[in-house]
């Protein structure tokens, strides 16, 4: 039995994390589905939910007043989310006809100052920033491009994390996991649609925005209702985000945490998407990316208890339990000396390999017990 449960375990592991992109990537190389992209300058809304962002939000308005593209077809929101700090006053400075305050009062959520945000949006197209982000100045051009063809209706575009201070194993950890999957957003892409996106440098049709409660997730639960409607949801990788990365392992913890238990419950809302039947292509690739990528400590689990069960019953259970031992007691290892150069590059793969499979394994005792998110603070780099 424990050989059935060990092999089984290691089949899900390897699958999730080396079979499913390898099978993407061969799958696009064969259909080679192509963005037919070409410059096309639509009316844009950029739209900024900020909960306390003085800190951020003049360097974000600035950044946005100066992308390249023509100033009479682009207009900022900045939905001000129940702040009680100089975010207003920062905004109030820059109102004019590209720039618009809205006040969301009592504090209720990104979700929500979203829903509120896109009511008054005047472009064809809609792009949601958050209030730290940073673009190339071309990155606004690069992402539009996409949506000269018709089959498209999201775009996300690709974040580049910054390494404030110190190197540690959270930002590296970080920036490693968003090469990872820059490679699989980049295979998909040419497969079909995307199941992730970035949230901070997202663009859709504004004919494509639907409402979502207050506790669902924006950058999960719109693409998916994008698909759902026949629409593509690609990533263009010239589009780019500058975006402080955290330091701190309990804040990326914390972070990751309420994206697993907001995504979990996003899937749970969006599961007819999971139907094979009507959805053959993508609801693998849901099951696969999302579903299976959340819930991949199950296996990691039973894979190492069935193999302590194993040892000595063959040289190869005792080298799996070794090396499921060492990578285990080197994320340990990488959590205490997190900040120190000079062994972190041996050790921040693994360490941000177990925070983020701890996070999803407390996003689903929390998702157990009922607990929902709609306010959170902003992230801080």
């Amino acid at each position: 039995m424990w050989a059935f449960v060990f092999w089984i375990s290691l089949g899900l592991v390897l699958y999730v994390y080396l079979g499913y992109p390898l099978l993407v990537a061969l799958i696009a190389a064969v259909l080679d589905r192509r963005v037919r992209r070409a410059p096309c300058e639509p009316a844009v809304t950029i739209l900024i939910a900020a909960h306390n962002e003085e800190a951020s939000i003049r360097q974000t308005l600035q950044n946005k007043l100066s992308l390249d593209y023509p100033r009479a077809k682009l207009n900022i929101i900045v939905v001000s989310d129940g702040s009680t700090d100089r975010t207003d006053e920062i905004v109030r400075e820059f109102e004019s006809e590209r720039v618009r305050l809205i006040r969301q009062e009592p504090r209720n959520g990104k979700t929500e100052a979203l829903n509120k945000a896109v009511q008054e949006a005047r472009g064809e197209i809609v792009v949601f920033s958050d209030a730290n982000s940073i673009y190339d100045e071309d990155a606004l051009r690069h992402l539009l491009a996409n949506f000269a063809d018709p089959d498209v209706g999201y775009v996300t575009g690709r974040i580049v994390y910054t390494r404030p201070g110190d190197l540690s194993g959270v930002n590296a950890g970080c920036s490693s996991y968003m090469g990872y999957e820059t490679f699989l957003r980049l295979a998909e892409t040419r497969a079909g649609s995307l199941v992730g996106v970035n949230g901070g440098i997202d663009a859709v049709r504004r004919e494509l925005y639907q409402p979502m409660r207050a506790d669902q997730q924006p950058d999960f639960v719109l693409p998916m209702m994008v698909v759902d409607r026949g629409y593509r949801v690609v990533f263009e990788p010239s589009a780019n985000l500058y975006e402080a990365s955290l330091n701190r392992s309990h804040e990326e913890f914390r972070m990751r945490v309420r994206v697993a238990l907001r995504a979990l419950r996003a899937l749970w809302d969006m599961r007819r998407l999971l139907n094979p039947f009507e959805f053959p292509f993508y609801s693998w690739q849901l099951f696969s990316h999302k579903l299976l990528r959340y819930l991949a400590f199950f296996p990691l689990l039973s894979l190492y208890a069935s193999n302590l069960f194993l040892l000595r019953r063959g040289l190869l259970y005792d080298f799996s339990f070794f090396l499921q031992t060492t990578i285990y007691c080197a994320a340990v290892i990488g959590y205490y000396f997190q900040h120190h150069r000079r062994i972190l590059r041996f050790l921040h793969a693994p360490f941000y390999f177990c925070l983020l499979n701890l996070a999803a394994l407390t996003a689903f005792f929390q998702l157990l017990s009922g607990k929902t998110i709609i306010l959170w603070n902003p992230r801080k780099g």
